[in-house]
C-alpha cells in the first residue's frame, strides 16, 4: 500500500496511491521550495496520531494535547522569523565559506540535511548534511577554522550527545553555529553562534529548526550576490522525468 503526501491536487503521485494526505500549503512559487518540506512534516504528525488513534495506543485526551500542542507551531515559527538581523549578521561572517558541515542526530537529522541542500541551492555552497552520531567516520577529518559547522542542539533526548560533538568540533578549531531552545545557556556558552528558536514539542522541533536554517541560507545568497529567485540549474520536480 502506498500513501502520498502531497500538496497538488491532481498529481501524477495522488493518482496511483492507495492514499493521499494533502498538505494544503498553497502555490510554491520558488524553485527552491521551503513550505512544502514543513507542511509535509506537520502531516505526517497528524496522520501519526491519527494513525495512533485508530490502534488504540492514544486515548481522546492525549489527542487533543498533541493537536493542540501543533496548534502553537505558527506563532513559534512566527517569532523565528522575526529576528531576521540575526541572520545578516551571521551570513556577514560566513559568505565567503566555501564548504558548511550540518550535524543533527534523531528527528534533527532530516533538518541537517533539509539546511544542507537550501545552502547549495540558492548561495551555491558546498554543504553537506551529516547525521551527528556518524561524524568521526569521515566529516572530522576537515574540520578547521575555515569549515564551519551548523549544529541542532534544540532541547530534544539526543541532546546530551549533540553537544559532545559541538565539543568535538571546537577542539579541533572550527567554529560552530548552533540552533538551540531559547534560553539555553550551556550551548550558548559552547557555540560561535546561536540561532534561538521557541520551544515547541519534541515531535514539532523540525519544523522551527528547519525555518532558521532556510532562512540563513536566504541571507548567504544575498550576502554572496546570488539570485533567491531563480537560483541556477535547478528544476522544479514537475518538469524533468
Amino acid at each position: 500500500m502506498q500513501i502520498t503526501i502531497c500538496n497538488t491536487q491532481g498529481a501524477q503521485t495522488t493518482r496511483v496511491a492507495h492514499g493521499t494526505v494533502y498538505t494544503r500549503a498553497g502555490l510554491e512559487r520558488g524553485v527552491a521550495s521551503t513550505k512544502c518540506f514543513t507542511t509535509a512534516i506537520a502531516a505526517l504528525y497528524a496522520l501519526s496520531l491519527r494513525l495512533a488513534l485508530a490502534k488504540g495506543r492514544l486515548g481522546p485526551g492525549e489527542l487533543r494535547e498533541r493537536i493542540q500542542d501543533l496548534t502553537r507551531v505558527p506563532d513559534a515559527v512566527g517569532r523565528a522569523l522575526a529576528n531576521l538581523e540575526v541572520y545578516t549578521s551571521l551570513a556577514e561572517q560566513y559568505h565567503a565559506s566555501e564548504h558548511l558541515l550540518f550535524l543533527g542526530r534523531g528527528l534533527a537529522f532530516p533538518v541537517a540535511l533539509e539546511g544542507a541542500l537550501k545552502m547549495k541551492e540558492i548561495s551555491y555552497v558546498h554543504a553537506e548534511g551529516y547525521a551527528a552520531g556518524e561524524m568521526k567516520h569521515g566529516p572530522i577529518a576537515l574540520i578547521d577554522p575555515s569549515f564551519p559547522t551548523v549544529a541542532i542542539a534544540t532541547t530534544h533526548a539526543l541532546r546530551s550527545k549533540i553537544v559532545s560533538n559541538i565539543e568535538q568540533v571546537q577542539a579541533r578549531g572550527g567554529r560552530v553555529i548552533a540552533v538551540i531552545t531559547e534560553g539555553d545557556a550551556h550551548v550558548t556558552r559552547l557555540a560561535n553562534e546561536c540561532i534561538e528558536v521557541p520551544p515547541v514539542a519534541p515531535l514539532l522541533e523540525p519544523i522551527v529548526s528547519t525555518v532558521p536554517l532556510q532562512l540563513l541560507s536566504y541571507a548567504m545568497a544575498l550576502r554572496r550576490g546570488c539570485d533567491v529567485d531563480q537560483p541556477r540549474n535547478l528544476a522544479k520536480t514537475v518538469t524533468v522525468e
